[in-house]
C-alpha cells in the first residue's frame, strides 16, 4: 500500500464503528465439535472454522485433502471441493495463502481468455477491509493483477456476469529501455490492475482476457510473450515477479484470501443470534468487514479476533487465552544491543520479555549491532517512563498497522515514535490477577493510559516507580531508592542532608536555624567562636593550597620554557630538513628515528659519567639503553659551529641510507640539545686501532682475523662506492674509524666528513679534510676527491694490519717517520 493510500485512510470520515466486544458473551450455548477432527493435511495445519470431516467445520469452510501419487507420496489441500490449492494458513490474522495460475499469451497468439480465480460462494475475498480502531480501516488481504510483455491489451472480467471490471495495456516502443522481446522491466512493457478502488461489488470470480495490439498502427516494438497473474503485493517482491516472468520460479503465483463470516452483514446483527454468532471465545472481539475502502458503509460480514493481550482461536469457546506473563528473569538477559539499552518488558532472549509483543531482535552480524522491532523497524531508543519506543523505518515501502496485528502499540510507518502500553485492561482489573500484573516492584504504581495517534486509540496501563525511586517498575526490586543528597543541583540542601528510603531530610546543624532548602542556615551566638576557628583554619588551608598551586604553576612554566628551548634547538639543528630526508623514503623511516631528549636522558641516566665510553677532541660517547632495551652508543659533540652542525646533518643523511652489515647502523638522532646527538648501535670491542697499537706492543688479532677485517672493510667501501643508490666517499678512512663487535666483525663508522658523488661524475672538488697519515697526497694537492682517495686511506690501514705500526711513528734517535715509505704517486699506483 502506498503512502497516498495510507494518508487517504487517515482522513476518512467513517460511520459508527462495527466492532463488538464479546467479553460478556455467554459460553453456555453448546458447541458440538468432534474430538477426532483432522487438524492437518500433509505439512499444512489448520483450525476451526476450517475442517475436513463432517461436523468439523463451519458452513463454507470445508476443506478437501487429496493424496498425490508422487515419489515420495504427498498430500494437497483444496478449498471446499474445488480446485484452489491451499499453501498455508495465518490463523491469527485470518488469511489463507492459495495458488493461482499464470495465464500466458504466446508471442504468435492474438487472443486468450482464461480464469485467474473462482471462489464460487465461499466466504473468501482477495480484497477485504476491516475496522480495528475508531475511524481507521485496515486491508486484510490486498492483491493485484500484474500483466507483463510487449503489445497486449488486458481485460479483467467478472466470470459471473462476463462484465469487464478494469483494463490496462502493455506497450514497448522502439526507443524504450527494453529492446529485447524476452526482457521484462519495470520501466516499460508491463501494467497493473489494482483492486483497491473497485466498485462495491464483492467480486468472487475473476478471469483475464488478453488481446494482441497492432504494432504497426501504434508504432510499437515487436510483440513478446504476455504473462498475467494474480498475486499478493504484500508477500511478493520485485525479485519474485521477475522470477515468474523469466521462468526461474514455478508457474503459479501466490494469492492471499481473507476469510470472513457471512451469516450476518454486521457484528451488531450477528450478536443478536448467539446460536450462530461466530465469535465464541470469551475474550474475543467482532469487526465488520467491507469489500473495499471506497465503500466502507457497505458491509458484507464480520470477522473475529482475540482481544488485546490474548491469543488463540476466537471461533471456539475459551479459544483466546491470556498471552501475558511476567517471567522470572535470568542474569543472562541482554541489557544492551549496540548503543541501545534494553529494558524489561522488552527483551531479545527467550524468557527475557513479557510476551511476544515486546520481543526484539539484536543483529550481531553487522557493525554496529542493530536492534530490530518487528523485523522492519530499527530501534534507536526506548523510554520506560514515557512508554515510548523510538524507531527508524528499515524499508520505506513496507506498510504495517499495529491495530491489524493486535499489538499494544500505536504508530504508523511515517512515525518515528511508537507509544506502547501493557494491556487493554485498567489498573483495577489488572491487579486482580497477580500472576500477570506488570507492576511487580513494591515501590511502583499503576497508571491508566488512553493513547491515540492518527485516529487510532488503545487503552491500558503503564507502571512507574514511586516518587523518590528510579529504575524499572516491571522487575522485582527494579525501583531503586534515589540518593537525593548526591544530587544537590536537583535536591537543594544548604544544611545537613540525610537520605531515607523514598525521600531525604534536610536540617540545619545544631545551634543554627533557618530553612536549609531555601538558603544557608544562620548560626547562633554560641557558635561564633567555633565559626571563627573554622574561618581561620580555612584561611590557613587556603594559603597552603595557594602556595602549592604557585609551585605547580612554576614547574609548569619551567617545563614549558624547556619545551620552547628544545623546539628552538630542533629548528637550529635542521630538524625539519632531517625529518624530510628521513620520511622521504619508507625504508629509511623504518630504520632511523628522531629521538626526544627525555628518552636519551633516561637511556644515559642523565649522561652519567659511569656511562662514558670514550672522549675525544670533538666530544664524548656514552653508552645508553633505550626503552626497547636496545644498547646504543650516543655521540655528544663539544663544539657548536655551523660547519659542524652541517657535518652532523651530513652524517645522518649518509647513514640513514646505508644498510650494510659492515657499516655501523644509525638508529637515529636527537636534535633538542644545543649540540645534536647521534644514536647508533653499540660496538662492544672498540676500534681496530686499539687492538693494533697496544701499550705493550702485543695484539690479540690473528693473521686470519686481520685478513677478514681487511676484506670486510674493503667490502664496505666497495658498497659505498658502487652498490649504494648514490656513490658515497667516506673521506676519513682510518683504523680508529673501523670498529669491532663481539665477533671482531669490522664496522665502518664516523661519516661526518663523507660526501655524495653523482653517478655521472668521476670526482668532486671539495675542501681538504681527513687525518694526517691517511690523507691521499694527490687529493691534498688538487682538492679533487675521488673514490681512489678512500682506497689510498684503506691501503694505509692494510699496512697497519701488516706491520702493526701507526701511520706516523718515531724511530729511536730519528725524526718521525711515515708508515707509507712510497712516494705519493708510487703509493697510489701500488694500490690501484
Amino acid at each position: 500500500m502506498g503512502l497516498a493510500e495510507v494518508l487517504l485512510l487517515l482522513f476518512l470520515t467513517l460511520g459508527p464503528m462495527g466492532s463488538i466486544g464479546a467479553e460478556n458473551t455467554s459460553t453456555d450455548i453448546t458447541f458440538p465439535l468432534p474430538s477426532n477432527c483432522p487438524k492437518s493435511c500433509g505439512n499444512i495445519s489448520f483450525e476451526y472454522p476450517f475442517g475436513i470431516s463432517s461436523g468439523c467445520f463451519r458452513a463454507g469452510f470445508n476443506l478437501t485433502c487429496i493424496n498425490q501419487t508422487t515419489d515420495p507420496p504427498s498430500q494437497s489441500l483444496l478449498l471446499g471441493d474445488g480446485t484452489i490449492e491451499v499453501i498455508d494458513f495465518d490463523m491469527d490474522n485470518g488469511i489463507v495463502y492459495v495458488k493461482t495460475p499464470i495465464v500466458t499469451l504466446d508471442v504468435h497468439d492474438e487472443y486468450i481468455n482464461d480464469t485467474l480465480i473462482d471462489l464460487g460462494n465461499f466466504p473468501f475475498s482477495f480484497n477485504l477491509e476491516a475496522n480495528f480502531t475508531d475511524s481507521f480501516t485496515i486491508s486484510l488481504a490486498y492483491n493485484e493483477i500484474f500483466v507483463a510483455g510487449c503489445s497486449a491489451n488486458a481485460d479483467l472480467v467478472d466470470l459471473a456476469t462476463n462484465k469487464t471490471i478494469d483494463t490496462c495495456s502493455t506497450t514497448c516502443y522502439a526507443n524504450s529501455s527494453s529492446p529485447h522481446e524476452d526482457r521484462y522491466s519495470f520501466d516499460t512493457g508491463y501494467c497493473r490492475l489494482g483492486m483497491y478502488y473497485w466498485n462495491a461489488e464483492n467480486w468472487t470470480s475473476l478471469g483475464i482476457r488478453l488481446t494482441r495490439l497492432n504494432q504497426t498502427e501504434h508504432h510499437l516494438f515487436n510483440a513478446s510473450i504476455i504473462k498475467a497473474f494474480l498475486y499478493s503485493s504484500r508477500n511478493f517482491t520485485s525479485e519474485n515477479i521477475e522470477g515468474i516472468l523469466n521462468g526461474t520460479r514455478t508457474q503459479v503465483s501466490v494469492t492471499t484470501l481473507a476469510y470472513y463470516i457471512t451469516d450476518h452483514p454486521t457484528c451488531k446483527e450477528a450478536y443478536k443470534n448467539m446460536i450462530t454468532y461466530a465469535c465464541r471465545s470469551k475474550n474475543s472481539d467482532c469487526y465488520d468487514v467491507f469489500p473495499d475502502v471506497a465503500h466502507i458503509n457497505y458491509t458484507i460480514g464480520y470477522i473475529c479476533r482475540c482481544s488485546l493481550s490474548y491469543q488463540g482461536n476466537p471461533y471456539i469457546p475459551n479459544g483466546c487465552q491470556d498471552a501475558t506473563s511476567t517471567p522470572s528473569l535470568s542474569n543472562n538477559c541482554s541489557t544492551k544491543c549496540g548503543d541501545v539499552d534494553i529494558y524489561f518488558p522488552f527483551g531479545v532472549e527467550e524468557g527475557c520479555y513479557r510476551d511476544q509483543s515486546f520481543f526484539l531482535k539484536c543483529n550481531k552480524t553487522i557493525e554496529p549491532h542493530t536492534l530490530f522491532f518487528r523485523d522492519y523497524y530499527i530501534v534507536m531508543n526506548m523510554s520506560l517512563e514515557e512508554g515510548k519506543l523510538e524507531v527508524k523505518i528499515k524499508n520505506d515501502r513496507f506498510y504495517f498497522s499495529f491495530a491489524y496485528e493486535n499489538q499494544p502499540f500505536i504508530g504508523l510507518e511515517e512515525l518515528f515514535i511508537l507509544n506502547w502500553i501493557i494491556t487493554d485492561q485498567s489498573c483495577k482489573d489488572a491487579k486482580v490477577n497477580t500472576t500477570t500484573f506488570a507492576c511487580v516492584d513494591q515501590n511502583s504504581s499503576c497508571n491508566d493510559k488512553n493513547i491515540s495517534s492518527n485516529d487510532q486509540k488503545i487503552s491500558g496501563y503503564r507502571c512507574q516507580c514511586n516518587d523518590g525511586y528510579e529504575g524499572n517498575p516491571y522487575l522485582l526490586n527494579g525501583c531503586r531508592d534515589i540518593d537525593e543528597c548526591s544530587i544537590p543541583q536537583k535536591y537543594v540542601c544548604y544544611g545537613t542532608c540525610i537520605n531515607t528510603n523514598g525521600s531525604y531530610s534536610c536540617t540545619c546543624p545544631p545551634g543554627s536555624s533557618g530553612d536549609p532548602t531555601q538558603k544557608a542556615c544562620i548560626p547562633g551566638k554560641k557558635h561564633t567562636l567555633v565559626l571563627g576557628v573554622i574561618i581561620g583554619v580555612s584561611n590557613g588551608v587556603g594559603l597552603l593550597l595557594l602556595s602549592t598551586s604557585l609551585i605547580i604553576l612554576w614547574r609548569k612554566w619551567k617545563k614549558r620554557k624547556q619545551k620552547r628551548i628544545r623546539k628552538k634547538h630542533f629548528r637550529q639543528n635542521h630538524g625539519l630538513l632531517l625529518q624530510q630526508l628521513i620520511s622521504s623514503r619508507e625504508d629509511v623511516a623504518e630504520r632511523t628515528k628522531i629521538f626526544p631528549l627525555e628518552e636519551i636522558e633516561k637511556a644515559t641516566n642523565n649522561f652519567d659519567e659511569t656511562r662514558v665510553l670514550g672522549r675525544g677532541g670533538h666530544g664524548t660517547v656514552y653508552k645508553g639503553i633505550l626503552s626497547d632495551q636496545r644498547v646504543v652508543a650516543i655521540k655528544k659533540s663539544k663544539i657548536v659551529k655551523k660547519s659542524e652542525i652541517d657535518q652532523f646533518v651530513n652524517e645522518v643523511a649518509i647513514l640513514s641510507q646505508i644498510n650494510h652489515r659492515n657499516v655501523v647502523k644509525l638508529f637515529g638522532c636527537c636534535l633538542e640539545t644545543e649540540v645534536p646527538l647521534l644514536i647508533y648501535e653499540f660496538i662492544s670491542n672498540g676500534a681496530l686501532s686499539d687492538h693494533l697499537h697496544t701499550s705493550d706492543g702485543s695484539s690479540v688479532l690473528s693473521w686470519e682475523a686481520r685478513l677478514r677485517i681487511a676484506a670486510e672493510t674493503a667490502g664496505a667501501l666497495a658498497y659505498l662506492h658502487s652498490a649504494a643508490s648514490i656513490s658515497i666517499l667516506h673521506r676519513d678512512v682510518k683504523s680508529s674509524n673501523i670498529l669491532l663487535d663481539d665477533h671482531f666483525t669490522a664496522k665502518v663508522s664516523d661519516f661526518g666528513a663523507s660526501r655524495f658523488i653523482p653517478l655521472d661524475q668521476t670526482h668532486i672538488v671539495t675542501g681538504i679534510q681527513g687525518t694526517f697519515g691517511y690523507l691521499d697526497p694527490e687529493y691534498y694537492q688538487t682538492s679533487q676527491l675521488t673514490e681512489k682517495s678512500d682506497v689510498y686511506s684503506f691501503g694505509v690501514i692494510l699496512l697497519e694490519l701488516l706491520t702493526g705500526k701507526k701511520p706516523i711513528f718515531s724511530i729511536e734517535h730519528e725524526n718521525k717517520q711515515n708508515l707509507n715509505v712510497f712516494s705519493p704517486s708510487t703509493t697510489r699506483e701500488a694500490l690501484f
